[in-house]
């Protein structure tokens, strides 16, 4: 088959498909007619499917001889944003749009899905493409993996892709090694004693401790990790006090802590919980901490990395792949898939200056420049089938 040529002909059909769930979009855990929609392409294509958690879609494409497995995956859901594009396809559900690509990725995996089905025949192995719910919300990788989506065929290599604007449309980004961060959210309560706010020696002022509690924390990247590594700690939230002449007696904040590796991940919890604990008990209060783990880093492989890289360079040509040098800090639950087998994840150009498709994802103008379905297809295609005949 001439997959270029296969993915232009097919082309119009995942634009309208990208276009109609862009303007429905959903947001986590509320996928139902996104679902809806892919089961439906999918039994279009002859392609079979099943449900994977409540809203997650798990297509099957079984070759003719036996052979490796490969996972592609596209994740669905919507963002808590109100659309200010004006676009003719834009957000009919208010409050909610497509800031972030997915419909894009969901399109594009159709497409993917479509022309190595009519393939099948000389397929050598399976082919599974993962519809993931919820990666904006509670990390719906986790989830299907749980319910066995990785298994049966088990999936030997497993690959993704997200659309990036900030790269032009035609060029793809690779990253060797660690790509993403890995998110653990950080609740501190601080405790100490109310009283009025004329007399402050009959009291212990939490929002004073908290204060301190945060000029320690700061100190953590700056001094107690070293410079050649990336550890970022945001605290986002703080709440504390009831009126002007109260002297507060708690106070709560909450943050994000961003590492690239498991030791600095585990170093700046005990850290932060070291600082928090004792600055209260100098200041003759109590402070407490509690992490929510979030997403693991992001690692990816070198060999399928390279193959990427490679197919990339071959289809759109020596100069169209950018390799970066530095991760992201930004996290993708892409990397529960990567921690069950050998994968990679890159970024896709869908920018476009002349016009004006400049927003990064999460902005209410976010729009993609639509010929990046096609390049998106094509070279997912040609990963897949080099990948079904690698042995790493």
């Amino acid at each position: 088959m001439n997959i270029k040529k296969r993915a232009d002909e097919i082309y119009e059909e995942i634009v309208r498909i990208r276009r109609d769930i862009h303007q429905h979009p959903e947001l986590g855990q509320e996928e139902y007619r996104t679902s809806k929609i892919i089961k439906e392409y999918l039994n279009r294509y002859n392609i079979e499917n099943y449900k994977c958690t409540e809203t997650g879609v798990v297509g099957i494409i079984r070759g003719e001889s036996p052979g490796k497995t490969i996972g592609v995956r596209a994740d669905i859901d919507a963002l808590p944003i109100e659309e200010e594009t004006e676009l003719e396809y834009k957000s009919i559900n208010k409050g909610i749009m497509h800031a972030c690509g997915h419909d894009a990725h969901t399109a594009i995996l159709l497409g993917v899905g479509r022309i190595l089905k009519e393939m099948e025949k000389d397929l050598k192995g399976n082919v599974k493409l993962f519809f993931q719910p919820a990666e904006e919300t509670i990390g719906g990788a986790l989830p299907m993996i749980r319910e066995g989506c990785m298994e049966n065929p088990k999936v030997d290599y497993v690959i993704g892709l997200h659309v990036f604007p900030n790269i032009e449309t035609g060029y793809i980004q690779v990253t060797y090694d660690k790509m993403n961060a890995s998110t653990d959210d950080v609740i501190i309560n601080i405790r100490g004693k109310a009283g009025h706010g004329a007399y402050p020696h009959d009291t212990i002022d939490a929002i004073t401790i908290s204060g301190q509690v945060i000029t320690g924390i700061q100190t953590l990247v700056s001094r107690s990790i070293s410079p050649l590594d990336s550890v970022v700690f945001s605290i986002g939230r703080i709440s504390g006090g009831t009126a002007n002449n109260i002297i507060a007696d708690k106070v709560n904040m909450s943050g994000t802590l961003r590492t690239l590796d498991e030791s600095n991940r585990k170093f700046a919890k005990t850290k932060i919980k070291n600082i928090v604990e004792n600055t209260c008990i100098a200041f003759n209060g109590e402070g407490s901490v509690e992490f929510i783990e979030g997403y693991n880093a992001l690692i990816n492989d070198k060999d399928i990395i390279k193959i990427i890289e490679k197919k990339g360079k071959e289809i759109l040509g020596e100069n169209k792949v950018i390799v970066s040098k530095l991760p992201s800090m930004g996290a993708e639950d892409f990397s529960f898939f990567i921690d069950e087998a050998k994968g990679a994840f890159f970024n896709l150009g869908c920018g476009e200056k002349g016009k004006e498709i400049i927003y990064n994802g999460h902005h209410p103008k976010f729009e993609i420049d639509e010929e990046c379905l096609k390049v998106g297809m094509l070279i997912q295609v040609e990963n897949t089938l080099e990948l079904l005949k690698t042995e790493l």
